[in-house]
Protein backbone atom coordinates (compact mmCIF):
# COMPACT_ATOMS: atom_id res chain seq x y z
CA UNK A 1 0.00 0.00 0.00
CA UNK A 2 0.99 3.64 -0.40
CA UNK A 3 0.31 6.66 1.75
CA UNK A 4 -2.29 7.86 -0.74
CA UNK A 5 -4.58 4.98 0.13
CA UNK A 6 -7.07 5.23 2.95
CA UNK A 7 -5.45 3.14 5.64
CA UNK A 8 -4.13 3.83 9.15
CA UNK A 9 -0.67 5.34 9.02
CA UNK A 10 2.21 4.55 11.32
CA UNK A 11 5.60 5.88 12.28
CA UNK A 12 7.19 4.30 9.21
CA UNK A 13 5.01 6.48 6.97
CA UNK A 14 6.21 9.77 8.44
CA UNK A 15 9.28 10.27 6.22
CA UNK A 16 7.12 9.84 3.12
CA UNK A 17 4.59 12.34 4.48
CA UNK A 18 7.36 14.82 5.25
CA UNK A 19 8.77 14.42 1.75
CA UNK A 20 5.54 15.90 0.38
CA UNK A 21 6.47 19.23 1.97
CA UNK A 22 9.00 21.19 -0.05
CA UNK A 23 10.38 24.73 -0.17
CA UNK A 24 13.33 26.84 0.89
CA UNK A 25 12.29 27.47 4.49
CA UNK A 26 11.73 23.96 5.75
CA UNK A 27 14.12 24.05 8.72
CA UNK A 28 14.66 20.34 8.09
CA UNK A 29 16.90 19.55 11.10
CA UNK A 30 14.51 21.35 13.48
CA UNK A 31 11.68 19.20 12.16
CA UNK A 32 13.36 15.81 12.00
CA UNK A 33 14.79 16.18 15.51
CA UNK A 34 11.24 16.15 16.90
CA UNK A 35 9.81 13.31 14.82
CA UNK A 36 9.99 10.46 17.32
CA UNK A 37 8.98 12.57 20.31
CA UNK A 38 5.90 13.80 18.48
CA UNK A 39 4.92 10.34 17.32
CA UNK A 40 5.12 8.75 20.78
CA UNK A 41 3.13 11.60 22.31
CA UNK A 42 0.34 11.47 19.74
CA UNK A 43 0.31 7.71 19.36
CA UNK A 44 0.54 6.60 22.98
CA UNK A 45 0.36 9.44 25.49
CA UNK A 46 -1.94 12.35 24.65
CA UNK A 47 -5.66 12.02 25.29
CA UNK A 48 -6.36 13.84 22.07
CA UNK A 49 -8.06 12.75 18.85
CA UNK A 50 -9.51 14.62 15.85
CA UNK A 51 -12.94 14.31 17.43
CA UNK A 52 -11.81 15.93 20.69
CA UNK A 53 -10.08 19.09 19.49
CA UNK A 54 -12.75 21.23 21.18
CA UNK A 55 -13.30 19.01 24.23
CA UNK A 56 -12.47 20.97 27.41
CA UNK A 57 -11.24 17.74 29.01
CA UNK A 58 -8.68 17.03 26.27
CA UNK A 59 -4.97 17.03 26.85
CA UNK A 60 -3.17 20.01 25.36
CA UNK A 61 -0.03 19.85 23.24
CA UNK A 62 1.87 23.06 22.51
CA UNK A 63 4.64 23.10 19.92
CA UNK A 64 6.98 25.90 20.94
CA UNK A 65 9.58 24.77 18.39
CA UNK A 66 7.21 26.01 15.70
CA UNK A 67 9.82 27.24 13.23
CA UNK A 68 10.26 23.63 12.05
CA UNK A 69 6.70 22.27 11.88
CA UNK A 70 7.04 19.64 9.14
CA UNK A 71 7.20 16.67 11.50
CA UNK A 72 4.28 18.13 13.46
CA UNK A 73 2.18 18.44 10.30
CA UNK A 74 3.13 14.92 9.22
CA UNK A 75 1.99 13.49 12.56
CA UNK A 76 -1.23 15.51 12.47
CA UNK A 77 -1.92 14.14 8.98
CA UNK A 78 -1.08 10.58 9.99
CA UNK A 79 -3.48 10.81 12.93
CA UNK A 80 -6.30 12.35 10.89
CA UNK A 81 -6.30 15.89 12.26
CA UNK A 82 -5.62 17.37 8.83
CA UNK A 83 -6.07 15.96 5.31
CA UNK A 84 -2.96 14.42 3.81
CA UNK A 85 -3.61 16.47 0.67
CA UNK A 86 -2.71 19.62 2.58
CA UNK A 87 0.93 18.58 2.95
CA UNK A 88 1.93 19.22 -0.66
CA UNK A 89 0.85 22.85 -0.32
CA UNK A 90 3.09 23.47 2.70
CA UNK A 91 4.15 27.11 2.89
CA UNK A 92 2.24 28.26 -0.17
CA UNK A 93 0.16 31.43 -0.18
CA UNK A 94 -3.23 29.77 0.19
CA UNK A 95 -2.20 26.79 2.34
CA UNK A 96 -3.29 26.47 6.00
CA UNK A 97 0.10 24.87 6.68
CA UNK A 98 2.41 27.82 7.08
CA UNK A 99 6.08 27.90 8.00
CA UNK A 100 4.85 28.48 11.54
CA UNK A 101 1.68 26.70 12.79
CA UNK A 102 -1.47 28.82 13.03
CA UNK A 103 -4.04 27.69 15.59
CA UNK A 104 -6.84 29.44 13.67
CA UNK A 105 -6.13 27.47 10.49
CA UNK A 106 -4.91 24.01 11.52
CA UNK A 107 -7.22 21.66 13.47
CA UNK A 108 -5.62 20.45 16.67
CA UNK A 109 -3.01 23.21 16.89
CA UNK A 110 -3.25 24.96 20.27
CA UNK A 111 -0.95 27.96 19.72
CA UNK A 112 0.65 29.98 16.96
CA UNK A 113 4.36 29.47 17.52
CA UNK A 114 7.85 29.79 16.16
CA UNK A 115 9.26 32.74 18.07
CA UNK A 116 11.68 31.15 20.51
CA UNK A 117 10.88 31.24 24.20
CA UNK A 118 7.08 31.57 24.08
CA UNK A 119 5.78 28.03 24.40
CA UNK A 120 6.77 27.13 27.95
CA UNK A 121 5.39 30.34 29.50
CA UNK A 122 2.14 29.79 27.58
CA UNK A 123 2.02 26.20 28.82
CA UNK A 124 2.41 27.40 32.41
CA UNK A 125 -0.48 29.80 31.88
CA UNK A 126 -2.56 27.07 30.26
CA UNK A 127 -2.02 24.74 33.21
CA UNK A 128 -2.97 27.50 35.65
CA UNK A 129 -6.04 28.40 33.59
CA UNK A 130 -7.29 24.82 33.45
CA UNK A 131 -6.89 24.46 37.21
CA UNK A 132 -8.78 27.72 37.77
CA UNK A 133 -11.66 26.26 35.75
CA UNK A 134 -11.70 23.09 37.83
CA UNK A 135 -10.25 21.05 34.95
CA UNK A 136 -7.61 19.05 36.79
CA UNK A 137 -7.50 15.96 34.57
CA UNK A 138 -6.07 17.38 31.31
CA UNK A 139 -2.32 17.25 30.90
CA UNK A 140 -0.46 20.10 29.22
CA UNK A 141 2.60 19.09 27.21
CA UNK A 142 4.94 21.57 25.53
CA UNK A 143 7.83 20.75 23.19
CA UNK A 144 10.77 23.12 23.19
CA UNK A 145 14.22 23.02 21.64
CA UNK A 146 17.42 23.17 23.65
CA UNK A 147 18.34 26.49 22.01
CA UNK A 148 15.14 28.01 23.40
CA UNK A 149 16.69 27.73 26.84
CA UNK A 150 18.90 30.65 25.80
CA UNK A 151 15.74 32.77 26.22
CA UNK A 152 15.10 34.25 29.66
CA UNK A 153 11.34 33.82 29.42
CA UNK A 154 11.78 30.07 29.73
CA UNK A 155 13.79 30.37 32.92
CA UNK A 156 11.10 32.52 34.50
CA UNK A 157 8.56 29.82 33.60
CA UNK A 158 10.78 27.05 34.97
CA UNK A 159 11.35 28.96 38.20
CA UNK A 160 7.62 29.55 38.67
CA UNK A 161 6.24 26.12 37.73
CA UNK A 162 8.30 24.09 40.20
CA UNK A 163 7.31 25.87 43.42
CA UNK A 164 3.74 26.20 42.08
CA UNK A 165 3.54 22.40 41.93
CA UNK A 166 2.08 22.28 38.42
CA UNK A 167 1.78 18.50 38.36
CA UNK A 168 -0.23 18.41 35.13
CA UNK A 169 2.51 20.25 33.21
CA UNK A 170 4.95 18.27 31.11
CA UNK A 171 7.81 19.64 29.02
CA UNK A 172 9.94 17.82 26.50
CA UNK A 173 13.22 19.44 25.53
CA UNK A 174 14.57 18.12 22.24
CA UNK A 175 18.33 18.42 22.66
CA UNK A 176 20.20 18.51 19.35
CA UNK A 177 23.18 20.40 20.78
CA UNK A 178 22.19 23.73 19.28
CA UNK A 179 22.12 25.81 22.47
CA UNK A 180 24.88 28.39 22.80
CA UNK A 181 25.14 28.40 26.60
CA UNK A 182 26.32 25.33 28.50
CA UNK A 183 24.70 24.36 31.81
CA UNK A 184 26.61 22.63 34.61
CA UNK A 185 25.08 19.20 35.06
CA UNK A 186 23.13 19.40 31.81
CA UNK A 187 19.64 20.56 30.92
CA UNK A 188 17.83 18.32 33.41
CA UNK A 189 19.78 19.83 36.31
CA UNK A 190 18.38 23.29 35.54
CA UNK A 191 14.83 22.02 35.91
CA UNK A 192 15.61 19.89 38.98
CA UNK A 193 17.07 22.92 40.73
CA UNK A 194 13.66 24.58 40.38
CA UNK A 195 11.76 21.61 41.83
CA UNK A 196 10.87 19.72 38.66
CA UNK A 197 10.93 15.99 38.12
CA UNK A 198 13.40 15.32 35.29
CA UNK A 199 14.62 12.44 33.15
CA UNK A 200 17.01 12.33 30.19
CA UNK A 201 16.53 9.73 27.45
CA UNK A 202 17.46 8.81 23.89
CA UNK A 203 15.11 10.88 21.77
CA UNK A 204 14.89 8.12 19.13
CA UNK A 205 14.01 5.28 21.54
CA UNK A 206 10.22 4.99 21.59
CA UNK A 207 10.01 2.75 24.65
CA UNK A 208 12.35 4.99 26.63
CA UNK A 209 10.33 8.04 25.60
CA UNK A 210 7.04 6.42 26.58
CA UNK A 211 8.40 5.40 29.98
CA UNK A 212 9.71 8.92 30.54
CA UNK A 213 6.45 10.57 29.47
CA UNK A 214 4.38 8.39 31.78
CA UNK A 215 6.71 8.35 34.81
CA UNK A 216 4.93 9.41 38.03
CA UNK A 217 5.88 12.81 39.44
CA UNK A 218 3.40 13.66 42.21
CA UNK A 219 3.23 17.32 43.13
CA UNK A 220 5.81 18.43 40.57
CA UNK A 221 5.96 19.42 36.90
CA UNK A 222 7.90 16.99 34.74
CA UNK A 223 10.54 17.46 32.04
CA UNK A 224 11.84 14.90 29.58
CA UNK A 225 15.13 15.79 27.91
CA UNK A 226 15.20 13.90 24.60
CA UNK A 227 18.71 13.74 23.19
CA UNK A 228 19.05 13.37 19.43
CA UNK A 229 21.91 13.66 16.98
CA UNK A 230 23.61 17.10 16.87
CA UNK A 231 22.07 19.59 14.49
CA UNK A 232 25.31 19.85 12.56
CA UNK A 233 25.66 16.06 12.13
Amino acid sequence: MTITEERPLGHADLPALMSLMTGDEKHGPAATSTLDVLWVLYDRVLRLTPGRVDDPARDRFLLSKGHGPMAYYAVLAAKGFVPREWLAGFGSYDSPLGHHPDRTLVPGVEIGSGSLGHGLPIAVGTALGLHAQGLDEPRVWVLIGDAELDEGSNHEAIAFAGPAGLERLGTVVVDNSSARHARPGGIAARFEAAGWSAVTVDGRDHEALYAAFTAPHPGRPHVVVARVEPKSA
